[in-house]
């Protein structure tokens, strides 16, 4: 068998360390009139760290999992569960169709900007008009990352690049209650996805690449290409095990054949690359693109002052209608696919190199 390589990992804080570390979410004066109770609940944190407390509540896996007996945490059964239901409601041809926005800019007014975002106001658009046209709409806001009390997308470990088995579907990393690694929002978003027929994805460029919100979801996505959605056949994250299994792995994608579109604008540079890397990316996943008209990448306000980029955005109703057919055209062909128009010519080939 391969061998599993170890050595990176830094040693446990010792307890002098993790008090410090703990007592820095508790910075305000304002908690030293619950001093004793938090000096209690320190004490218990610092059990289910040294211990590695991950999952507390665990339940057994039962029928339909390669090991029934394994004991699965709580929370990844029943994100599980959610996930089977969405996909399930959205395979019924009985439902109406349903597509994703979400806004990848990290700016809102509810943090330090201020103001909110032009592409907060090219999802609000589109969403009224997807809306109107009878089609069921769900926004995701990444910038609630920014402004939302202790909401999190935790980055991806990586753990598909020691071996696909053990990356899980959904993830099973989080949360991870021993590291305080909790409130993930992803166990939440990986249900939006797997409900959607369409997606549509808004952002801006930072620094010629995705913002960094956009960016966690991305990997935190990983699970959905390839990911294991049997945890107890790995027996957790047992490298060796998971090993084992890869060359007989057949790398299922769980999100393919949902329609994609992108918007991407940004102010000086890179909205191209951005676009491509966005497109790329969900080509590899399986999903459908809608077609030239729904990958589209513009400049608002060229060099222009940041200060009257809204301004811009209001004068430049071209680019307005252009965003409005992006979403006209990721309804359209979602109608087709649903409907047996739109195929994918490659869906029953066999892919030589899967990874």
């Amino acid at each position: 068998m391969t061998t599993v390589r170890k050595g990176q990992a830094p040693a446990k804080l010792n307890r002098d360390e993790f008090r410090l570390v703990f007592s820095r979410n508790f910075f305000d004066p304002a908690y030293e009139a619950v001093g004793k109770e938090l000096a209690a609940v320190e004490e218990v944190a610092w059990q289910a760290y040294v211990n590695s407390h991950k999952a507390p509540l665990t339940v057994k896996a039962g029928p339909g999992f390669a090991d029934p007996d394994y004991d699965l945490s709580v929370e990844w059964k029943a994100a599980r569960d959610r996930l089977l239901d969405a996909e399930r409601r959205q395979k019924d041809p009985a439902t109406r169709s349903r597509i994703l926005l979400i806004n990848g800019s990290a700016r809102n007014d509810g943090s330090c900007p201020g103001e909110i975002s032009k592409t907060w106001r090219l999802v609000k658009m589109c969403e009224e008009l997807l809306t109107g046209e009878g089609i069921d709409v769900d926004v995701l806001d990444l910038s609630r990352l920014t402004s939302d009390y202790d909401r999190h997308i935790h980055p991806c470990k990586g753990c598909v690049s020691t071996a696909m088995p053990l990356c899980h579907w959904p993830c099973s990393c989080y949360p991870n209650h021993s590291l305080h690694q909790v409130n993930d929002w992803m166990s939440e978003i990986y249900e939006q996805w797997v409900s959607a027929h369409g997606v549509i994805i808004f952002t801006p460029t930072y620094w010629y690449q995705s913002p960094s919100v956009l960016k966690l979801m991305i990997d935190r996505l990983v699970c959905a290409d390839g990911g294991n959605p049997d945890p107890s056949s790995t027996h957790g994250k047992e490298a060796g095990e998971a090993k084992a299994m890869e060359a007989d792995w057949d790398y299922p994608k769980h999100l393919a054949g949902r329609v994609y579109g992108v918007v991407v604008h940004g102010d000086v540079a890179g909205i191209e690359s951005t676009r491509r890397s966005l497109s790329d990316w969900l080509d590899w996943m399986g999903l459908v693109d809608a077609g030239p008209t729904a990958l589209l990448d513009r400049y608002v306000g060229y060099y222009e002052s940041y200060a009257d980029s809204h301004d811009t955005l209001d004068n430049d109703t071209a680019f307005q209608q252009e965003v409005k057919n992006a979403a006209r055209t990721v309804a359209a062909a979602v109608a087709d696919v649903r409907s047996g128009k739109l195929l994918q010519a490659d869906r029953k080939l066999t892919n030589p190199r899967p990874k």
